[in-house]
Parts: structure tokens; sequence; C-alpha cells
């Protein structure tokens, strides 16, 4: 049993933020995200796209954005649960709750704090018959560990950002490596077209456009796919690999989470906006993009917003005999759980003449 003073589900911005705040007051967090690594939609579906509206960033890539609040919370400690969705929730007579993850991993907790962004990212997968049987048997629909496809042939589909940078990583991993592409154009970033471009010219990567896996074949895992290649012939072309990974980026749902007596309006989770962003259910709060209320608006920097007010009612939920008195951190400074400490330099205190 993991024990915490908040769960957050969803390693989102939102999420990731949260953790600092409550650091302040002396809470500890643990997160989970069904994705393999914390950053949600900024690190897997455009970790090299610049954002322009954080305040004090004029440009921020959001990956950098990630990293740099990953950065922020590191003497805060936070726990993982990485690439395991929340499925269920059992309030305990106490108020506590108890989370428990498709993997069976459980976590108790004072609060709960949704963070899940537009909710549990589903891959989107290709209209390709019999695909389910070869899932987890060669077929892949994101990487967790480069190293499963060391020395392997690997057939990679899609044209954004994952396909790109995945193709590029595993160039120097993989046997083989082959990108398809449904058009000759591809929507990433710049730079990582043109690395592209240049494993294509040395042999490294092979490409193979206007097309798309149209077919897969094994016995009990993947040995070759078919792949349908839209010229003016519409030629067919099987290619021998060990995995398949179609990477056509993810589709947000609510999930389990629907399932857990919350009230629900048009995919988003209602709450009280007055005053912490707390749900209908005493102790379970939704921030960030998950959320609705009158004059919502989907930014991190409102999820930013909720997050540092969300931790002030769950400090008062576990202390409510107690009054927190709101310091600046640039007069209180920050203490982290790991023993470091920040603050400003003290002022020089020295008299002027004789």
């Amino acid at each position: 049993m993991i024990e915490t003073d908040i769960l957050i589900i969803g390693a989102g911005p939102t999420g990731l933020f949260t953790v600092f705040e409550a650091g302040l007051l002396k809470l500890k967090c643990h997160l989970i995200d069904a994705l393999p690594q914390p950053g949600g939609q900024c690190s897997e579906l455009y970790p090299k796209k610049p954002i322009y509206d954080i305040p004090g960033f004029p440009e921020v890539l959001a990956g950098d954005l990630v990293d740099n609040l990953m950065e922020q919370i590191k003497p805060f400690q936070p726990g993982f649960t990485l690439g395991e969705r929340a499925e269920e929730i059992e309030k305990l007579e106490d108020g506590t709750f108890i989370v428990t993850t498709n993997k069976g991993t459980k976590h108790h907790a004072n609060a709960v704090a949704i963070a899940g962004g537009l909710g549990s990212f589903e891959p989107r997968k290709p209209q390709i018959e019999g695909i389910e049987n070869y899932e987890d048997h060669g077929v892949a629909y994101m990487i967790k560990d480069p190293e499963t496809f060391r020395d392997k042939k690997v057939v990679i589909a899609g044209g954004g950002d994952s396909a790109l940078d995945w193709s590029i990583f595993l160039a120097n991993v993989a046997q083989e490596v082959t990108l398809v592409h449904r058009r000759e154009e591809f929507r990433g970033a710049l730079d990582s077209v043109e690395k592209v471009q240049e494993l294509v010219t040395q042999n490294k990567i092979n490409l193979i456009t206007p097309a798309e896996v149209t077919d897969v074949k094994g016995s009990d895992k993947v040995e070759s796919v078919t792949i349908t290649i839209h010229d003016e012939a519409k030629r067919f072309q099987e290619i021998e690999c060990d995995a398949f990974v179609p990477l056509f980026g993810l589709s947000p749902k609510l999930g389990p989470i629907a399932n857990w007596g919350l009230e629900i309006e048009k995919n988003a989770i209602k709450v009280d906006n007055t005053l912490d962003y707390q749900t209908n259910i005493a102790g379970i709060y939704a921030i960030g993009d998950v959320n609705t209320y009158p004059g919502k608006l989907k930014l991190i920097l409102c999820g930013f917003h909720e997050a540092t007010l969300m931790c002030q009612s769950v400090y008062q939920r576990m202390n409510p005999n107690k009054k927190y008195v709101l310091k600046y951190t640039t007069v209180g400074g920050i203490d982290g759980f790991d023993g470091s400490r920040k603050e400003a330099e003290k002022a020089v205190i020295k008299k002027i003449g004789s």
C-alpha cells in the first residue's frame, strides 16, 4: 500500500505543479499516470512544440516545461506510479481513500486530486483486422523501453513528432527501422524531419511514403507486415519485421473515473470553483482540463491556479484546527523533504558613515 497525503491522478503540468504547492504546505504527493513518463500531452504528443502563454516564458518547448516542472518539484520527493491507470476508488469511514490501478497497485491518501487533463489517453489504433491478436506480441502503441527493440526489425507508422522521434532514436538501437506514412509531408518539428531525411540518406532508416500498413502477419507473434503504397499502380509490399509500432496519437477518455459517482458534464468533472475545485464527493478534487465550471478556460496557467487553491483546501481538511499563514517564497524560502533549503540572501545590515 502506497501512503501519501494527496494522490494526484494525472502527471501532466497541472499534476506536477500540484506537488510544488503541496510541498510548501508540507504535504506529500504521489502521482498515477497511464503514460510511461510524466508530462501528459506535453511529453507524449508535442514535446518539441512551443507554448507561448506560460507566465515568465515568452516561449518554452512543451518538453522543456515538463523538465522544468520536474526540477522544481524534486525537493518534495514525489512518488510515481507510471504506466498504470487509476481503476477503482473506495472511501473509508475516516474520509480517506484507497485507489487501485488496473495492475492492482493500491494507494491510500487523505485526498484525491484528479488532474487527468482531458482524461486517460487511449492509443488510436489502425483499422487492421485482427491487430488485437498481436498486441504485446510485436504490436505496441507506445514505446516504454527502447531496449525492447534492440537488434530487431521495427516498422513504425505515423507522421507526427512521436513517429519521427522514435524512428531517429531506434535507428541506433534496432537492426532495421522502417518508417511508413500515408503522406509525403510530415507534421513534426523541422529538425526532426531533417534528421530523418539525413538518416534515410545514410540508409539507417527505410522511408516508405505515401503508404500505410494494411495487414499484420505471423503465427503467435508479428513476423511481417503488408504495406499498401499509394502510387499510380497501388503496389503492395511485404516486409519482414519483429515489431510494428503505429504511432497515431492518443484519444482522451475519462475511463474508469467516469464510474466513480462524480458529477459529469460533457465528459468533464463538475467542480465548485467558488472555493477549492472540489467535486460532489468531499475529499475528491478535479483540477486542470478535466474539470468544468462556469467560465472555465482550458489553459495550463489556469490549472496552476486551481492546483494552488486546491492544496490550501486539502491542508485545511487535514488540519481543521490549524490556520495556515501564507508566506511568499521570497520571504519564507522553500524547505524540501530531502533536507534542502532555498531562500533569498539575507539583507546586509551595515551602518553608513561614522
